[in-house]
């Protein structure tokens, strides 16, 4: 929770509350459905709640608006979100059912009334979302393919409507692969663990 704090001093009672939360809910979950690596649980509020947050040093999300998380897998970074922008609403979807029910136990013992969680390809959806999020399921070519149907022509942000992907490494090849214009965003610019130093947030507006 301190590094929750260091880069959010501004979280409400509520929100501080439901960080707080988290690592005793997915150390218990995770006990039983393994969605989060063995190791990296007792690492989980660096690389993957603050990891999540990333997305939200980028892009603040407005009443009302709707997110849609792409293989969600243990909640990330839907569940972090959620506690953030408690007035958006966030549909997370993943494939695989029992990591979807682990999301669903910790959404309810969390109280987060923001979030549907759903067991279901993203290929299969037909609602409309400002903004698609997601934690590097797959190369941003076959991303796009899938979600570009989803995102809704009624942009009332600052930042057209369109991707926020978490991703690390050198994306310069797997980029060129995309006729959109992507932006790119160091996560080392706002984090100074070690972790995030090849970590990035990539907006591909659509």
């Amino acid at each position: 929770m301190e590094l929750i704090n260091k880069y959010f001093p501004d979280l409400n009672a509520d929100q501080r509350d439901k960080f707080g939360q988290m690592g005793e809910l997915y150390e218990y979950w995770n006990a039983r459905v393994n969605v989060i690596s063995r190791q990296d649980i007792d690492t989980l509020y660096e690389r993957h709640v603050l990891h999540s947050l990333g997305i939200a040093k980028v892009q603040e999300f407005g009443p009302g608006t709707a997110i849609l998380d792409v293989g969600t897998g243990g909640g990330f970074p839907g569940v972090p979100l959620a506690v953030m922008f408690p007035e958006t609403q966030f549909h997370l979807v993943d494939s695989i059912g029992k990591k979807i029910r682990v999301v669903q136990e910790i959404v309810n013992a969390l109280k987060l009334d923001n979030v549907r969680a759903e067991q279901v390809r993203a290929e299969k959806l037909d609602d409309s979302y400002e903004f698609v999020v997601s934690r590097a399921v797959t190369r941003m070519a076959p991303f796009v393919g899938w979600v570009k149907k989803n995102i809704s022509r009624n942009s009332f942000h600052d930042r057209r409507n369109g991707i926020l992907y978490l991703k690390g490494g050198d994306l310069s090849e797997e980029l060129s692969e995309i006729r959109e214009k992507p932006q790119i965003y160091a996560l080392s610019d706002f984090f100074e663990e070690e972790f995030f130093e090849t970590k990035k947030v990539v907006y591909v507006p659509l």
